[in-house]
């Protein structure tokens, strides 16, 4: 089993509370391990995401970048 197979068998049929709550921790724990998971996230909202929304995510993904270089020089 995938790395991308094993993340969505374990997140199948958890409500929105659940999923909300993992990815929070996820990003607020700053755990590298868990890095894999938002990227199978982030990859299933970008296969499924029309190009409005596509547009709208490299937007804000640009402006963070942006931001985060500007804090570091």
């Amino acid at each position: 089993m995938s790395i991308r197979e094993y993340i969505i068998n374990n997140f199948k049929g958890d409500d929105y509370d659940s999923l909300q709550k993992a990815i929070n921790e996820s990003i607020d724990d700053k755990d590298e391990v868990t890095l894999p998971g938002m990227g199978v996230f982030f990859e299933i909202v970008w296969t499924g995401a029309d190009q409005k929304l596509k547009n709208e995510m490299l937007e804000i993904i640009k402006n963070r970048v942006a931001e985060g270089n500007k804090e570091n020089s």
